[in-house]
């Protein structure tokens, strides 16, 4: 996936304890047993993430794994001990407070597990609560949290109070206020956790619709690997404050870079993971063919497409240029967990 580096994060640790920039400059890589001997918990360790523009980048792990500290090191919300980070080609970390806050306002987008809404206000006064805070004239940002709030389906309800609202529907509050600024990077720190599952997944595919309108930059956080192969362009997982491998969904799958990836993938629906085009045959050898279909398709969504067909259907790339060809036995060898090459 080509695209424009948003935000470019080198080598980016955060430690714990006393004296951490001294141990650092001692120890350039620390191990677990010299940060135990001198008492400091190395909660990120050497993370290199480059976020493209337009791209959902997921940022994944257990409880513990660091994920969430990243971000807040990514967005500096904390300082990080060590390394670098650049926005849009400028040092995020060098940037004076006042610098600080203006970005965060203008360009960065926040949503938390915790929506954090304002209690004594309304969803429009919530939503129009950022474009206040930077002085802009009620007219103007009532008519854009208006707009907002139209475009994640709360129509009618901008004179309701959160305690009037569902979960699921506060949540959209905050994502639509989170949104109002019109922010280049969007950071969401599993935002949807807390959900009854039947809102959760609701609420995905509300994310994923917002985001085929929007074409955000978006950095998720989540500990449930599936929630992150339903969104993600490409995926982080971290492991005690290391980033283990960053891929594809796809990629994850079929090429675990370490036996804890491997874990984490072992019970995955492969067929909603994988895209014809990674099992499809590179040669066009049948003699004649049903159709064509989208090499981008997942097994699952194209599963009965494919084997309705009664001949082997042509692959076709995002220009339409045949690149291989599926039958029915390649599907069915994903689905019943046969090799398929």
């Amino acid at each position: 996936m080509a695209g424009k580096i948003k935000l470019d994060c080198r080598n980016v640790w955060k430690l714990y304890g006393q004296h951490t920039e001294k141990l650092l400059e001692e120890h350039p890589d620390p191990d677990d047993e010299t940060l135990a001997q001198n008492a400091i918990i190395g909660a990120v360790r050497d993370a290199c993430v480059k976020i493209r523009e337009g791209e959902i980048f997921v940022i994944m792990g257990l409880s513990g794994s660091g994920k969430s500290t990243l971000v807040r090191c990514l967005s500096r919300l904390i300082e990080p001990t060590a390394g670098s980070i650049e926005f849009d080609g400028q040092d995020l970390l060098a940037m004076s407070e006042a610098e600080l806050i203006d970005l965060r306002r203008k360009k960065i987008g926040m949503v938390f597990q915790n929506f954090a809404l304002l209690p004594h206000l309304t969803v429009l006064q919530n939503v129009a609560f950022p474009l206040d805070v930077q002085g802009i004239d009620r007219k103007t940002r009532e008519s854009r949290a208006r707009e907002m709030i139209d475009t994640v389906g709360l129509s009618g309800r901008e004179d309701y109070f959160p305690m009037q609202l569902s979960g699921g529907q506060q949540q959209r509050v905050g994502i639509a206020r989170s949104l109002v600024g019109e922010p280049e990077i969007w950071f969401l720190d599993e935002p949807f956790s807390a959900l009854d599952p039947l809102i959760r997944r609701e609420m995905q595919d509300e994310f994923l619709r917002l985001q085929s309108i929007l074409k955000k930059t978006i950095v998720f956080i989540t500990h449930d690997f599936d929630e992150a192969i339903r969104l993600a362009d490409r995926i982080a997982v971290m492991k005690n404050g290391r980033i283990e491998q960053t891929a594809t969904p796809e990629e994850l799958v079929l090429n675990p870079a370490s036996e804890y990836i491997a874990e984490f993938t072992q019970h995955v629906a492969r067929e909603k993971v994988l895209k014809l085009r990674s099992v499809m045959d590179t040669k066009l050898s049948a003699k004649s063919f049903a159709g064509d279909i989208d090499g981008n398709l997942s097994i699952a969504e194209a599963a009965a497409t494919v084997e309705a067909a009664g001949k082997p259907l042509r692959v076709l790339d995002e220009k339409g240029k045949p690149v291989g060809q599926i039958d029915a036995k390649a599907v069915i060898d994903v689905l019943v967990g046969r090799p398929f090459k």
